[in-house]
């Protein structure tokens, strides 16, 4: 359940707009009428998000967020306020604000940036366990392994967290570059401090350098008001640039200063804002390669390689695997109501066979199916989804390609018709599907990375049968 509070001291409308957007039982709304009783609540019951207004009869929003931060710097703040005081809020997102909204509220716009806070927050608090033995079933962010290239994972981790330098995690997809990444975070000294992730693979490049570093108002179509970038707004804390790989070469020279100075410009401004970031880069791609190639900076490169983590894949963790399902079958199977107490050894072997190219994220989805095709107290062969054991070399893409190659080919017959549809067909079948797990099911996200509109993606999976959870595709119609 999400716990949000309003601070607002209108009686009617906007919290019943907030119980309207937010709705019981899934979310726990709380509301206060001034700046001192919402700062008692923060002190006796932290929310997961705070919405507060900019105006109140005891004092300024401002001053209560202030104390806010005192109490805890990692609750994320949305302000509401009227277009008359925005640049109060924009002063405010320059202190660590997560974002602001304008009075009369747009409610799509609040779900989607509370929706957006919630999981920031969750990223900051979410525990992420680093251990050699199974934990708890409930814990979602587990580290699990004891394996040698596991155990000197773990070292790495213990000898960096009290540093105060860059970290790179490189590693494939799917091995849990993340969670590395807030294990380092929750046990530095800047654990009390915001954390904020940004995929650089997932946000369009034009779009990259404002959500980074923000922009000024008129700085290009569309920027109708200053921007404040993670780096201004994460001041204190620490930043995940997951894929930095994918970063382009002209970004990257700002990255590089960041490092050097502490210091950058917004997208069209002249003014030098200084900040105090501490960075963390993961990557699956071989940066040292790239610079060679000319692909990516070298300097950079020797800036983020100062400590590096090697997150080994997990067809290399054999002895791993049995204790990874095993935990995984006791997590999921209490999320979907089913009870597996035994694997057979036929089904252990299926798994030891097959080389897992998705890494720990394919083994958590075969996991999950497996349950879902379960019944007894026994995993069997059969539960398991079709997949053939592959050579460690062998690539996802590489196995697409085959497959398209041999679709083609089977309907190159004289009596063929509408091959060029079909065989589009087939690739979006194959490009949607993955890109839609790659962001987590969000519809929102995915079209942005494909450069589509939301609209088009819905109307190719609808004709392709794919579907997304319901609760994936409420949260994208309600993006602006």
């Amino acid at each position: 359940m999400a716990h949000l509070l309003l601070i607002d001291d209108d009686p009617d409308l906007i919290p019943e707009q907030v119980h309207q957007a937010f709705p019981a039982p899934s979310h726990r709304v709380e509301v206060a009428g001034t700046g001192t009783a919402g700062l008692d609540r923060v002190r006796t019951d932290p929310p997961d998000v705070i919405l507060l207004d900019l105006r109140l009869p005891d004092q300024s929003g401002l001053e209560v967020y202030h104390e806010i931060r005192e109490i805890d710097a990692r609750i994320p703040v949305i302000f509401a306020t009227m277009a008359k005081t925005a640049d109060t809020a924009i002063e405010a997102m320059k202190q660590g604000a997560f974002d602001y909204l304008f009075k009369p509220l747009d409610l799509g716009q609040m779900r989607r940036v509370v929706g957006e806070a919630l999981e920031v927050g969750r990223r900051m608090r979410a525990p992420a366990v680093v251990t050699e033995t199974p934990p708890d079933p409930d814990v979602d962010g587990a580290i699990l392994g004891s394996c040698p290239a596991m155990r000197d994972v773990y070292k790495a981790i213990g000898r960096v967290t009290g540093q105060d330098v860059t970290v790179l995690i490189a590693g494939e997809t799917g091995t849990g570059k993340e969670l590395i990444a807030r294990a380092i975070y929750q046990h530095s000294s800047r654990a009390k401090a915001p954390f904020m992730a940004l995929n650089c693979a997932a946000i369009p490049e034009h779009l990259l350098e404002s959500e980074l570093f923000g922009h000024e108002k008129g700085s290009f179509t569309g920027a109708d008001r200053r921007r404040i970038g993670k780096f201004e707004q994460c001041n204190g804390g620490t930043i995940l640039l997951d894929e930095i790989g994918d970063m382009p070469l002209a970004l990257q020279a700002k990255i590089l200063r960041v490092l050097q100075e502490q210091s950058f410009e917004r997208v069209g401004g002249n003014e030098t804002v200084r900040t105090d970031v501490r960075l963390i880069a993961a990557t699956h791609r071989d940066l040292k390669a790239l610079a060679a190639d000319g692909k990516f900076r070298p300097d950079l490169y020797y800036r983020l390689s100062v400590f590096t983590i090697h997150l080994p894949p997990l067809r290399d963790r054999a002895e791993d695997l049995p204790m990874l399902v095993q935990h995984y079958l006791r997590r999921f199977g209490r999320e979907l109501g089913r009870e597996i107490e035994e694997i057979a050894p036929e089904a252990m072997e299926r798994l030891r066979s097959y080389s897992w190219p998705g890494n720990i994220r394919e083994l958590q989805s075969v996991v999950k199916q497996a349950l879902l095709q379960a019944h007894g107290s026994v995993l069997l062969p059969s539960f398991l989804p079709e997949f053939a054991p592959n050579s460690a070399e062998s690539a996802p893409l590489a196995s697409a390609d085959l497959e398209l190659e041999t679709f083609i080919l089977q309907r190159l017959q004289p009596d063929s018709r509408d091959l060029y549809a079909q065989a589009h067909g087939q690739l979006d079948r194959f490009l949607l599907a993955r890109v839609l797990e790659y962001t987590g099911g969000s519809q929102h996200q995915a079209a942005r990375l494909l450069g589509i509109a939301r609209q088009t993606l819905r109307l190719k999976l609808r004709d392709l049968g794919l579907r997304v959870t319901q609760s994936v595709e409420a949260d994208d119609e309600n993006e602006p």
